[in-house]
């Protein structure tokens, strides 16, 4: 099937077709062949890109700056105090100024109306590189991974287990995405951290178009046999309050990645993933703080054995946010 994504927005996993998204992933792989063995040809020579960024950032930040840099393009990096973008401009003002400077625009933040908003009043492809709802440029990078060590799986073939908050960004596109793709699809947390019905009933609706197959379940021992992935995220998500902390880790600590749960898969060949940052220690000030406060000193979402093991594939998967998000560029936007 011949389609083209020129100039097209990347805002959420549910606009885009299984085919389309087999694209992105099978031009990730091959711009990431390139850049390994040097034959990479820059096809963005002389683009600009706007980088919004409303939340802070390590890996979507330098995916986007390098993945620029290395097909030609040049970026603008603005920081939560470097933009009026809620402040004394609106998210359309902004679009239609922007717009006038630059060949696409790239936003991370809060609200996905935003990102729809800037889409909508732009005249170039608006990129999100995350907000509340959604995260579709790690979705690909994560279906990347996966199929780099899925030992020969094809995408349809591929189970993995999300383990934790799926009421969040995370959950919301690894069930939206593995029903797009066909995959056997585990979402294993408390049944109040379940993402929406309205996002439960897009997911089924993909998957029997998809062939997927989708669980939802609050038992660890019901998700996790036969998983090739076991993937989870944060239990608290960026700029919530420190008082959740204490109720949503007593709400979710039987959903912890340890390696009880990594034996409950029966698969000697299983491997963890994590969009990162992880809390699998006490080495950083946040993660002394949890430690502290709840007396979970080995991990909170994940435990540091098997964070610090050969299950752990999560550095891998932060590589690739870089050949992916270089894939949706040069797909959008290269020449």
């Amino acid at each position: 099937m011949a389609f083209n994504l020129k100039n097209r927005d990347f805002l959420k996993e549910l606009d885009f077709t299984t085919q389309e998204m087999t694209y992105l992933l099978d031009l990730s792989r091959d711009l990431k062949r390139a850049a390994y063995s040097g034959t990479e040809q820059p096809t963005m020579k002389g683009k600009t890109v706007a980088l919004i960024f409303e939340k802070t950032s390590t890996r979507t930040r330098c995916a986007f700056e390098v993945a620029a840099y290395q097909q030609g393009a040049h970026v603008t990096y603005l920081d939560p105090n470097s933009s009026q973008l809620g402040h004394k401009e609106s998210a359309a003002d902004t679009a239609r100024v922007l717009s006038r400077m630059y060949d696409a625009i790239e936003f991370r933040g809060s609200a996905h109306s935003t990102v729809e908003e800037l889409a909508e009043f732009a005249d170039v492809p608006v990129y999100n590189g995350l907000t509340d709802e959604w995260h579709p440029t790690q979705m690909l990078a994560d279906f990347l991974t996966m199929l780099e060590h899925g030992r020969g799986k094809k995408i349809d073939e591929i189970a993995y287990t999300y383990m934790g908050d799926a009421r969040s960004n995370m959950g919301n596109s690894l069930l939206v995405m593995g029903a797009i793709m066909g995959s056997d699809v585990r979402i294993c947390s408390p049944k109040a951290l379940w993402p929406s019905q309205e996002v439960q009933d897009a997911a089924m609706a993909r998957a029997e178009e998809s062939g997927a197959r989708i669980m939802l379940t609050e038992d660890p021992d019901e998700a996790l046999p036969g998983a090739d992935f076991v993937i989870t995220d944060v239990w608290v998500s960026m700029g919530e309050p420190k008082e959740v902390w204490n109720e949503r880790v007593a709400l979710l600590k039987p959903y912890q990645v340890n390696q009880a749960a990594m034996d409950k898969t029966g698969n000697k060949h299983v491997k963890f993933m994590h969009c990162l940052p992880a809390f699998h220690d006490t080495k950083t000030k946040v993660g002394a703080d949890i430690g502290e406060k709840t007396g979970m000193t080995e991990g909170l979402e994940v435990t540091n054995d098997v964070f610090e093991s050969p299950y752990n594939i999560a550095f891998d998967e932060a590589e690739n946010r870089l050949h992916t998000i270089k894939a949706i560029m040069v797909a959008t936007l290269g020449d």
